[in-house]
């Protein structure tokens, strides 16, 4: 066989077999039905994120028993729970196994909060003034769930794998390889050398978590109309101390309209102010990733 022939064939047959190992490792997100690549399983990354979490909970300053501390958490809660409730009607129960809530105040004077796999979510003393309500820090805490029930964490691994070793992970070469996922682990959540500044989101995670936490507020009992505003105050912090949280969740007009564009939707799940949707309605069936 002609040597030319012959790479030309094994090139195709390492691209077929590629092609079928990502599509094989496809999974979908909760409500926008968006196709992820996911390379590693739920229980690997929580593995790999809980030492990143406790390592910086070890070393932060935790904000407990106060009033600040407990709305943070009540308001966690509150969305957490419609959350789970909407998710296990609608059979998405089994993606909820390796969730165990964490909803914490840290003190510092950043302006910004994150969120880990496995359900821990933290924010900083910094964004009290700046959010000024309960309903614009629930608009945050929505937001930083959604990054969780998407698994965007997973999903951002994952592709930082496929850019580092291509062909490779269709071999399983990787597949012992915990070293390595370890390394990118920690580069993605970034919570040792910086405090608390994680591997920016791409912006269609952004927007997905804007969408889903549009969703997941009204379903806590939060008016989906305080994300607009929120946002739009967001977006007018200007001069050159710009928000942390800015500098991660970039804010323009296209966003703020996508969030309007959303909110007939989100309108559907919200049934008052303080009132935790119970519903066993379904999903409505036009919500789709903008």
């Amino acid at each position: 066989m002609n040597r030319n022939v012959y790479i030309r064939r094994a090139k195709f047959f390492f691209a077929g077999l590629l092609a079928a190992f990502l599509l094989a490792s496809c999974g979908s997100v909760f409500l926008t039905g968006r196709k992820q690549l996911m390379l590693v399983s739920d229980q690997e990354v929580l593995a790999l994120s809980l030492q990143q979490y406790r390592s910086f909970m070890d070393s932060a300053e935790v904000v407990v028993n106060t009033a600040d501390a407990e709305m943070i958490n009540r308001i966690g809660r509150s969305i957490a729970e419609s959350v789970e409730n909407f998710m296990t009607f609608n059979g998405r129960a089994h993606e909820l196994e390796n969730i165990d809530w964490e909803f914490s105040l840290v003190k510092d004077n950043s302006v910004n909060a994150f969120a880990m796999p496995g359900g821990k979510v933290v924010v900083f003393t910094g964004m009290l003034p700046v959010a000024e309500s309960e309903a614009h820090l629930a608009v945050v805490i929505a937001h930083e769930i959604a990054h969780v029930i998407a698994k965007h964490s997973t999903e951002r691994i994952s592709q930082q794998i496929a850019l580092q070793f291509g062909g490779e992970i269709a071999g399983g070469l990787l597949a012992s390889s915990s070293e390595t996922k370890r390394s990118i682990a920690t580069t993605v959540f970034g919570l040792g050398a910086q405090l608390g500044v994680m591997m920016p989101y791409a912006r269609k995670q952004e927007y997905e978590a804007d969408e889903l936490g549009l969703l997941f507020m009204a379903m806590g009992g939060y008016h989906p109309q305080e994300a607009a505003a929120f946002w739009t105050k967001m977006s007018a912090a200007g001069g050159t101390a710009i928000p942390e949280f800015l500098s991660t969740h970039p804010t323009d007009a296209k966003r703020i309209a996508k969030i309007q564009q959303k909110m007939p939707d989100a309108l559907y799940y919200y049934k008052g102010p303080g009132i935790i949707n119970r519903t066993t309605a379904p999903i409505v069936k036009d919500t789709k990733v903008l």
